[in-house]
């Protein structure tokens, strides 16, 4: 195993010893009963461009590391295939030459992507899991003021995810862009489904108590050692320290869509990576963060991506028709 791109713990904590797991805007508080507590296996892997997060409470460490490490390839299956910045992935792939030609992708990356444009469909193009050359040109993590306006407006409000067909070929699944400005961007969708993946992966290996989160995203398997739900606090948008809230929750999902943790700031206005399709630019808005719960993570990521600083009516009635709610804003 690869000690330098993972943290491990085996602990066994006392009557008053409280988990914390930092999972990108959450801190997850688990109570123990007064029992003696199931012993918890922690492990920080970094991967999809973020550091995911694992806490595994089982009788047996030695499973529980085996099950964790299941539930690292899922993580990093996932990215090997659907992220934008790797060529040879599906999406890569698929951005490079899919405009020209059929390109070939996995069942996974084709469950994906239907279900963007489900999300898609639903939202009237609010969310879009085509609008990656917007994403690519605003590039938050490394501009310093907006891009020029006229490459902007050029891809605003082109409803791009129509232009996307997915289809079989000989029996497998393919992708074909009819817009040569089609770029498949699963940044809103993709983290959630890895997690979804990593809790398949962990279940398979016989686990019933655990916490998964990647880039925002976080997954409560059963219950905490103690027996009750686990305690989710929602990070403050202003204190990585302090807590804007905190929620209970069993075998669900919740995922924080935010504007602090990938921006710019210019002219006095703050520039973050939450696109509107529409204006192919930053939704303007005074929320700083809101938080949505789901049956499954892929759910919940992709009804945050949607809900933050959204000016659709409605979408409160859109997340409910896939799972979701609104369980927290600021």
């Amino acid at each position: 195993m690869d000690n330098a791109t993972r943290h491990n713990i085996i602990w066994r904590p006392s009557r008053r010893d409280v988990l914390l797991l930092g999972v990108g805007g959450f801190v997850a508080a688990v109570p123990f009963a007064r029992r003696r507590p199931l012993p918890v296996v922690r492990r920080n892997v970094l991967t999809m461009g973020t550091i995911a997060e694992f806490a595994v409470a089982h009788r047996e460490p030695a499973q529980a590391h085996a099950a964790i490490d299941r539930a690292v390839e899922a993580l990093r299956f996932v990215d090997d295939t659907m992220s934008r910045f790797k060529p040879s992935s599906d999406v890569g792939r698929a951005n490079l030459r899919a405009a020209h030609a059929v390109v070939g992708i996995c069942a996974d990356t084709r469950d994906v992507l239907n279900e963007g444009l489900r999300w898609a469909d639903a939202s009237g193009g609010a969310f879009d899991p085509c609008i990656g050359r917007a994403t690519a040109l605003w590039d938050v993590t490394h501009r310093k003021e907006p891009p020029a306006t006229a490459e902007v407006t050029r891809i605003a409000g082109r409803a791009l995810y129509r232009q996307l067909e997915i289809s079989e070929r000989a029996g497998s699944p393919v992708v074909r862009f009819h817009d040569p400005d089609v770029q498949i961007d699963l940044g809103g969708i993709a983290k959630g489904y890895a997690v979804d993946r990593a809790v398949a992966a962990l279940r398979k290996q016989g686990v019933e108590h655990a916490l998964v989160g990647a880039g925002g995203d976080i997954y409560a398997l059963g219950t905490s050692p103690s027996g009750e739900p686990w305690r989710v606090g929602i990070q403050s948008p202003d204190d990585p320290n302090e807590l804007a809230g905190a929620l209970r929750l069993e075998n669900a999902a919740i995922a924080t869509s935010g504007d602090y943790r990938q921006f710019f700031e210019h002219g006095q206005r703050r520039y973050h990576h939450l696109l509107d399709p529409s204006t192919a630019a930053p939704r303007q808005s005074s929320q700083r963060s809101i938080s949505v719960i789901a049956e499954t993570c892929m759910a919940a990521d992709a009804a945050a991506t949607l809900a933050f600083g959204t000016r659709l009516a409605g979408v409160e009635r859109i997340l409910a028709k896939h799972g979701a709610r609104i369980a927290h804003r600021i």
